[in-house]
């Protein structure tokens, strides 16, 4: 199943880090509750719609690892795999 994202919304890949600790121990994700702030762009929507009847071009594309914002993007399942969803507003910088 293919998703692709409407408007200004944009599907992201979460990507997991691993988490040490001072001592070296290496924690499993299980441990961590919170939501990665990282990610990479699997796909991009057409843009907002502008008044014009266009769409205003998206700041990201596919490939990009983005940092957003904590608690903006919804989380979906698809085939077993777990994807954000965010609003292009969420996303707070791309990382190179």
């Amino acid at each position: 199943m293919k998703i692709i994202p409407l408007g200004d919304r944009i599907l992201l890949e979460p990507l997991s880090e691993e988490k040490k600790t001072k001592g070296g121990i290496v924690l499993p994700e299980s441990i961590e509750k919170e939501k990665p702030e990282k990610a990479k762009v699997a796909a991009v929507g057409p843009g907002r719609l502008l008044e014009s009847g266009k769409h205003s071009p998206m700041s990201v594309k596919k490939g990009d690892v983005v940092l957003f914002t904590k608690y903006g993007p919804n989380e979906i399942k698809v085939n077993d795999k777990e994807y954000l969803i965010a609003k292009e507003e969420d996303i707070l910088a791309i990382l190179e």
